[in-house]
């Protein structure tokens, strides 16, 4: 029998036929992502990918780069790498949390909330010669929910979707899991797969709302901040589980329409990594709002009584409640999508990156927004994804994670930069410090308000 036809002594035929194909391959790479080439053979825009076939099948498609989650951080790929071609993975909504549930629903209510206050304000600040009366709460709340969904585009991410087809990307629908250097498998809602290779991985999967493990908060009603933002409904009475600044701002917007609020938490004062002062002057604030403060309180266990649960303390009396509202954190969403098989230990506290967003760890993986685990903020995402679009892209580019404003939306909001001046005593820093108050301004008297400070902080 004809031995087959060989080349420099190779005679394997897989072997044998990427090497006939490298050339033709390279020459379709130039083509396929160089629009002004492609009109010279008369072909439209650049095509999402390149399928390598085996045995007359589609083994695989093959991109450049794959974005494995679509927030805020994953927005910034598709259209921002000319010449590279772009899959994005998404097993929820296209755009992530930020516009649907998060960031955008929340101040919108916020919102709401601050201008009912400002008509009860009304007659004292001159705006009317007399009182001006207000609708019920629920018939205001079912107000600012429309406006809410309005806002937030009724949770539908189809603009988003066409805006990364239109980008030139390609979008799959489904859940992502690496499956080793340079693969990653795509399941949809069906069950069924679809499987990728990459040059460059970038995950950006972002985080999920803790949910304590407490006795009895499975038997009760409870929502997470995610589903508060999602539903039309205005508890009568609500625990609020956690003096953070998702938890503070829900308190704060609830209580303005007519729920009974207790915010609780476990730290020594509200907004525990900021300074105690702040934390202490937002409590009298919630209070003054008709919020009930609970600091250096546990909750021990919850139990159902009626259609709403009844919640003990390590000290205090026990409340009860329609709802529980848990705003006790976030995790990074780094379950089940297969780090493993790159040889990364999955941690709940997020990937642990470079200055370059390098994942550590794992060549050509990258990782931008609330995944790292280093400031769950939607501008920090941003910052993130830029310094890789711009490493991707051939330039150097480094984060300097020191001085990442962060907000509260309540009103009036907090605001910082940097770090406190706790923790830079604790790091070891001498440093100096400067407050003055808002009392004192003129600004704060014409605007009938005096509460709030500023500090300055320098070593």
């Amino acid at each position: 029998m004809q031995r087959p036809a060989t080349i420099d002594g190779i005679d394997d035929p897989l072997t044998l036929t990427k090497l006939l194909l490298e050339p033709i391959l390279r020459c379709w790479d130039k083509v396929n992502t160089n629009d002004s080439v492609r009109g010279q053979f008369g072909l439209s825009p650049r095509v999402c990918s390149r399928s390598y076939q085996q045995g007359g099948a589609v083994a695989m498609k093959h991109f450049d780069v794959v974005v494995l989650g679509s927030g805020s951080a994953g927005e910034w790929f598709w259209g921002e790498l000319p010449g590279k071609t772009v899959a994005v993975i998404e097993n929820g909504r296209v755009g992530g949390e930020c516009p649907f549930v998060s960031c955008v629903p929340s101040k919108a209510l916020l919102r709401s909330a601050q201008v009912r206050r400002l008509i009860v304000s009304a007659p004292r600040l001159g705006a009317t010669s007399r009182t001006v009366n207000l609708d019920d709460g629920a018939t205001g709340y079912g107000a600012a929910v429309a406006r809410r969904d309005v806002i937030s585009g009724q949770r539908d991410d189809s603009d988003k979707a066409s805006g990364v087809r239109q980008s030139g990307a390609e979008l799959f629908r489904g859940t992502g899991r690496i499956d080793g250097h340079g693969r990653i498998v795509v399941i949809n809602a069906s069950g069924q797969e679809e499987r990728l290779s990459y040059g460059e991985l970038v995950i950006s999967t972002g985080s999920t709302a803790n949910r304590p493990l407490l006795l009895g908060l499975d038997l009760v009603p409870t929502w997470s901040s995610d589903e508060a933002l999602s539903s039309p409904e205005l508890p009568r009475s609500l625990a609020v589980l956690g003096g953070g600044p998702v938890g503070c701002e829900l308190a704060q917007v609830y209580s303005a329409f007519g729920t009974n609020v207790t915010l609780i938490a476990q730290s020594d004062h509200l907004l525990a990594k900021e300074e105690s002062q702040i934390g202490a002057a937002l409590a009298e604030v919630l209070e003054v709002n008709g919020v009930v403060v609970r600091t250096r309180t546990r909750l021990l266990r919850a139990e159902p009584s009626g259609s709403g649960a009844l919640l003990h303390f390590d000290y205090g009396m026990p409340i009860t409640v329609d709802r529980v509202l848990l705003a006790t954190g976030r995790h990074a969403n780094v379950e089940g999508i297969g780090l493993e098989s790159l040889g990364i230990v999955p941690d709940p506290k997020g990937l642990v990156t470079d200055l370059q967003c390098r994942v550590v760890g794992a060549a050509h993986v990258w990782a931008a927004g609330d995944v790292t685990g280093i400031a769950p903020f939607t501008h920090t995402a941003n910052y993130q994804a830029r310094l890789v679009v711009t490493n991707l892209g051939g330039c150097e580019a480094s984060a300097n994670y020191d001085s990442i404003p962060r907000v509260v939306y309540t009103d009036p909001p907090v605001a910082a930069a940097g770090v406190t001046e706790a923790s830079a005593r604790a790091s070891g820093l001498e440093v100096r410090s400067a407050s003055s108050s808002f009392s004192e301004t003129v600004r704060a008297n014409t605007d009938g308000t005096g509460v709030g400070f500023l500090t300055l902080i320098a070593d």
